[in-house]
């Protein structure tokens, strides 16, 4: 099965680096194939009981910072393996940004890792990878 759009989610974590080794293969085997790769990220939020507490400016900055340098790897690699590819840092929950991104842009696949980097948070609300394979209109391949 060749795909053209392959819509790839990286976070810098070791399943995400797995996951687009895995695109560029399969997009090194179809010719016209394009690679999609999305770093979602989401400012930090902290609550109290009912509230939510302001963090400080310079802890956003510095997510934002850490989001951007995510973003370049997966430039430097993607261009390193010699395949067309669009990088976008885009802002949200993850698994929303991605399916989003796959069914406004015409994917054919989406490849994800199987797990990310998502903490505690994956316990609780259910991973982004299975969140990504019961609501894709396309196919999704996780990779461990």
């Amino acid at each position: 099965m060749l795909f053209s759009k392959i819509l790839v989610a990286y976070d810098g974590s070791k399943a995400s680096n797995k996951a687009l080794d895995r695109a560029i293969e399969l997009a090194k085997v179809s010719p016209d194939a394009v690679i999609d790769v999305i770093h979602a990220f989401d400012f930090p939020r902290v609550f109290i009981g009912e509230g939510l507490a302001p963090l400080p400016p310079s802890l956003n900055n510095d997510y934002y910072n850490l989001a951007v340098q995510t973003t370049d790897e997966a430039k430097e690699r993607v261009k390193a393996a010699g395949v067309t590819a669009n990088v976008d840092l885009i802002q949200g929950a993850a698994a929303e940004v991605l399916l989003d991104y796959a069914k406004e842009n015409g994917s054919d696949v989406i490849v994800i890792g199987s797990r990310g980097l998502g903490g505690i948070r994956e316990f609780v609300l259910g991973s982004v990878s299975h969140n990504v394979v019961q609501h894709a209109q396309v196919p999704v391949l996780i990779v461990k």
